[in-house]
C-alpha cells in the first residue's frame, strides 16, 4: 500500500503519454469501448494534464491562508475527478450536464447559522452525479440532502475531535488480520442490538466484499475481549481496500478500518463523495459567506473551526491517496 506521504512522487508514474495511451487504450478494450483505439489517443494528454492541474492547486493550497484553502482543495479534487472519469467514460466530458457541480446548498440564515447544521442537496445532473455513478457505480442520488455534521461523522480520522468536545465514541476498531481475515469486537452486537446471527446477515448485506464467519474459531474464542472472525468467502472474491470498504471506514494514519458504532452513521457512499460534498460547501461559503467565514476564523466563539480545520488537513493528504487507489485500480489490471 503506497503511503499518503508519497503521494504526489507516484502519481508522476502517470506523465508519460504514450503509457498512459497504452494503459488507456487496454482498459476500453477491456469495457468494449467502440473507437477504443483513436479515444485512448484523444485522452492520454488531458489525462495528464488534469493530474498536473490537480497537484497544481493542492501545492498552492499547503502555502494559501486558510481563508483560501477550501477553494483550492476543491478544485484540485475536481481536476482529479476528471482524469480518473477518463478512465471509465471516454467521452468525458459529453454534455455540459456534467460540467455543473451536481450539488447545491440551502440558504443560509445570517443569525445563529452553524456549519455542522449546514446541508448540501444533491441535484439531478453535474459532475457530482456523473462520477458516483462512473466510478462507484452509486445511483438515483438525486434530492439526496446530507448535513454537514452527518458526513463528519463518517470520517474515522475526525473521531478523537468529536470525543473531545462530545465526549462520545463513535467507532470500533476492525482488526484486519491478513488480506483475507479480519475480526470484530462482539461488542459491537450491543451497539447495534443484534444477535450473532443477526449480524452475520448483516455483513453478507451490507460489507462490500463476501465474508463469513470462521465458526470454528468463534467456538474457540471466550473471554471479556472476543472478538468474531470473518473469512473471504472464496479466493476469487475481491480483497478489502480504501476504496471499496463501505460501510466500514479507512482510517489513512492508521491504516486501519472502523466501523462506526450508530447504525445511523452507517453508509454506503464512497468517502470519496463524502469529501466532495464537504470540500464544495465550504468552497462555497469561502467564496460567498465572507462575513461570516472571516468571524469563523477569527473569533473561536463555536465548535465549527476546529472540525473544519482538522477536516480541510484530513482531506488535502486523503483525497488524492483514495483517487490514486483508484487510478492504480483501472490502469494496472
Amino acid at each position: 500500500m503506497i503511503s499518503h506521504r508519497f503521494i504526489w512522487k507516484s502519481f508522476t508514474s502517470f506523465h508519460s503519454a504514450s503509457t498512459i495511451q497504452s494503459l488507456l487504450l487496454k482498459t476500453y478494450g477491456r469495457s468494449k469501448f467502440a473507437d477504443a483505439d483513436k479515444k485512448s489517443y484523444d485522452n492520454c494528454y488531458p489525462f495528464i494534464y488534469y493530474l498536473e492541474h490537480g497537484q497544481n492547486y493542492y501545492q498552492l493550497a499547503a502555502s494559501a491562508p486558510f481563508s483560501i484553502k477550501p477553494v483550492l482543495l476543491f478544485y484540485g479534487m475536481v481536476q482529479l475527478l476528471k482524469a480518473c472519469l477518463l478512465t471509465v467514460d471516454p467521452q468525458y466530458p459529453e454534455s455540459t450536464s456534467v460540467l455543473a457541480h451536481g450539488v447545491s446548498t440551502r440558504k443560509r440564515k445570517k443569525q445563529s447559522y452553524e456549519f455542522s447544521q449546514d446541508e448540501v442537496k444533491v441535484q439531478k445532473s453535474g459532475l457530482f452525479t456523473h462520477f458516483s455513478e462512473k466510478m462507484f457505480h452509486v445511483k438515483h442520488l438525486d434530492g439526496e440532502k446530507y448535513s454537514m455534521d452527518q458526513l463528519l461523522r463518517r470520517l474515522p480520522e475526525m473521531s478523537k475531535l468529536y470525543s473531545l468536545h462530545y465526549q462520545s465514541d463513535h467507532f470500533c476498531k476492525i482488526d484486519k488480520v491478513t488480506d483475507r481475515k479480519i475480526t470484530i469486537p462482539t461488542t459491537i452486537l450491543d451497539d447495534y442490538h443484534m444477535t450473532l446471527r443477526r449480524f452475520e446477515d448483516f455483513v453478507l448485506e451490507m460489507f462490500p466484499v463476501q465474508f463469513t464467519l470462521d465458526k470454528d474459531e468463534q467456538r474457540t474464542n471466550e473471554g471479556p475481549q472476543q472478538k468474531m472472525t470473518f473469512l473471504l468467502a472464496n479466493e476469487h472474491t475481491e480483497y478489502l481496500t480504501p476504496l471499496n470498504c463501505s460501510p466500514l471506514l479507512f482510517h489513512l494514519y492508521e491504516e486501519s478500518y472502523y466501523l462506526p458504532k450508530s447504525r445511523d452513521n452507517l453508509t454506503k457512499l464512497p468517502e470519496v463523495m463524502i469529501h466532495y460534498l464537504l470540500l464544495y460547501n465550504l468552497s462555497m461559503i469561502s467564496r460567498y459567506e465572507t462575513e461570516w467565514w472571516s468571524e469563523l476564523l477569527h473569533s473561536y466563539s463555536s465548535n465549527d473551526y476546529p472540525f473544519i480545520n482538522q477536516f480541510l488537513s484530513i482531506s488535502t493528504e486523503k483525497v488524492p491517496y483514495l483517487l490514486f487507489q483508484f487510478l492504480e485500480k483501472q490502469l494496472n489490471r
